[in-house]
């Protein structure tokens, strides 16, 4: 398993923060942390709670995956190409696309758990 590394972590949250043009100081407050805190979480020196932890995920609208590794999420649309009920909107198959997503990020979870 790999470890956490809070430095990443911080510049992520850092990342989608400055993204969304907000100050420290405005994701705090929406946090209900302190400007000080955030700023010792963004640069690694602080571990925060799970607590916080979701609150941040939640607040800036990023994923868990996102924040902790740098796997940013597909939009609905890639999600809606590979539907598990096998069926497109326009009411053709799509069963072949699933099954190799599925081989696809099996593949990854692989090698993300050899490094």
């Amino acid at each position: 398993m790999r470890e956490l590394d809070y430095s990443r972590m911080g510049m992520r949250i850092r990342q989608v923060r400055k993204a969304k043009r907000w100050s420290q100081d405005e994701l705090a407050k929406r946090c209900g942390i302190s400007m000080s805190f955030l700023g010792h979480i963004e640069r690694g020196t602080r571990i925060m709670s799970l607590e916080t932890f979701v609150s941040i995920c939640s607040v800036l609208d990023a994923g868990a995956d996102e924040i902790l590794w740098g796997v940013a999420h597909p939009s609905n649309a890639v999600l809606d190409m590979w539907n598990p009920s096998g069926s497109k909107a326009d009411g053709k198959s799509n069963t072949d696309g699933y099954s190799m997503y599925v081989r696809i990020m099996k593949s990854v979870a692989e090698i993300m758990n050899e490094a």
